[in-house]
């Protein structure tokens, strides 16, 4: 959205007092997030800032109250964002939510090679699909996105090569479930990441995204193929949710705790050294002490270096809050004990005096360091010096921490063969946009809704109708006046 702003000709900046119209995205998968959310409405108008809103909240929930008269960018709308904006600036409110389809499916959602701003010039992050297939009875997600659009793997392939053409050294694959991938127009995960292998130049990488046990248990051959190449990084995010059958059966997560264990132990025997991050839950409403214990002895059993610990949130609309709920204290006694579990174990510490390779592609939090990733996105922290970003550095490891490990430089191994990064801030994307770009929104100053993409192409041909018929009656009054003559 910031990209195809920017294209037209808009200021983005980092400064809020300074701007005047506010665009808030948003997510739906917690409810502090939807509070923040809600607290940045608030703010915006409070300092009478022009709002536009996007992202999962609105799409699920367009109706609440504190959006009310608020313009909506819905989250396969963002390629009309510039549309949204103008009609907002000049007072009025404009709500685009309708899902994009082709031949009657559901598409991937907005064009890939629409331009954009990256947050890091050297690393892409590249949506494959949108929506997903499950139902999970605690997520209110698939309100907001849907049933599973998947982007053609040719479009994909297409990105990732202007990615490094624009200087890109990394790229992130990314969805709300990318092992499910290619289900809907007859393609699979692999297919896709033997097509994207074969486009990444040497010495740069690709990180695969999360993927649900069930979607990847048919492919865990190819998967540890894959992840044993040069160029993939042998990391995958995988998460568990509950170590308890019932209780992922209650949550309807499609499979059961051997089949969790299954991928890890296949995977960890066929990819030497691999993390496997994993989430787990605390408190969804069928969870008994038993069944939490269960989990705890999962975590136990396989010291996961990375794990996400949630609280359960009930979600409106979901089926899970409607169930009977966990007491509040009991939910935070269980997410302190498995927390008090993860940071009981040092995932690292073996790995002091090891050589590595690392490309250096991030700051570090305290903004002094940076951060570069070993073959399995092992975090490595190495000094920051400007001339290390987007390189290729032989380390060795000195030290270790919980959650990363520090590094000293032996030598630099050169960069990536790609193309110079873009400076941050600048566009990314095939073409600058223009006003004829954009598809023209009519707007009285009330709410218009559009329930898809329909309705603004019957407006343009009426338009084109109109057009055609005031042309054919210009056309006859100048024929009866040259016959007159």
């Amino acid at each position: 959205m910031a990209g195809q702003l920017a294209s037209y000709g808009y200021t983005i900046t980092d400064h809020k007092d300074s701007a005047d119209l506010w665009l808030l995205n948003s997510c739906t998968v917690k409810s502090p997030a939807e509070d923040h959310f809600r607290n940045a409405i608030t703010e915006a108008n409070k300092k009478q800032k022009h709002v536009v809103v996007a992202g999962c909240v609105p799409q699920a929930a367009p109706r609440v109250s504190y959006m009310k008269g608020l313009s909506i960018v819905g989250v396969q709308q963002i390629d009309r964002v510039v549309e949204v904006v103008e009609e907002t600036l000049k007072g009025n409110s404009v709500r685009l939510l309708g899902q994009k389809k082709q031949d009657g499916k559901k598409s991937g959602g907005a064009r890939l090679d629409l331009p954009k701003i990256r947050r890091n010039p050297l690393i892409e992050i590249l949506a494959v699909n949108t929506g997903c297939l499950n139902q999970c009875t605690y997520c209110k997600t698939k309100h907001a996105r849907g049933d599973l659009g998947s982007y053609p793997i040719d479009d994909l392939v297409a990105r990732a090569k202007e990615s490094f053409d624009e200087g890109v050294c990394e790229i992130w694959l990314t969805s709300e479930d990318t092992g499910a991938y290619g289900k809907d127009i007859g393609v699979t995960l692999p297919n896709l990441l033997w097509k994207l292998v074969e486009t990444i130049p040497e010495g740069a990488m690709m990180r695969i995204g999360m993927t649900n046990p069930p979607y990847i248990l048919e492919h865990l051959e190819e998967m540890a193929a894959v992840l044993n190449h040069p160029r993939v990084y042998a990391f995958l995010h995988v998460p568990v949710q509950s170590a308890s059958d019932s209780v992922l059966m209650d949550m309807k997560r499609e499979y059961c705790r051997d089949d969790f264990c299954q991928i890890v132990d296949f995977l960890r025997e066929r990819v030497p050294g691999i993390t496997i991050a994993t989430d787990v839950i605390c408190g969804f409403p069928t969870e008994t002490e038993e069944d939490f214990k269960e989990t705890m002895d999962l975590v136990s059993q396989y010291r996961f270096p990375s794990l996400f610990i949630n609280q359960f949130f009930p979600r409106p609309g979901t089926p899970a809050s409607k169930m009977r709920q966990v007491p509040a204290q009991e939910i935070k006694k269980r997410t302190k004990a498995i927390s008090e579990l993860f940071q009981s174990y040092r995932p690292y510490d073996h790995k002091v005096g090891e050589k590595q390779r690392i490309l250096v592609t991030e700051v570090a939090f305290d903004k002094k360091n940076f951060v570069g990733h070993n073959k399995f996105y092992e975090q490595v922290i190495v000094p920051g010096d400007e001339r290390l970003m987007g390189r290729m550095l032989d380390v060795e490891i000195v030290t270790v921490g919980k959650h990363y490990l520090s590094g000293r430089v032996l030598r630099d191994a050169g960069r990536p063969a790609v193309a110079a990064p873009l400076v941050k801030g600048r566009v990314s994307g095939l073409k600058v946009l223009k006003k004829e770009d954009q598809p023209s929104v009519q707007s009285n100053g009330q709410v218009r809704q559009c329930a898809d993409d329909r309705s603004s192409s019957k407006l343009h041909v009426l338009q084109i109708s109109v057009l055609v018929l005031v042309l054919a009656l210009l056309a006859r009054v100048i024929l009866r006046y040259l016959s007159s003559r």
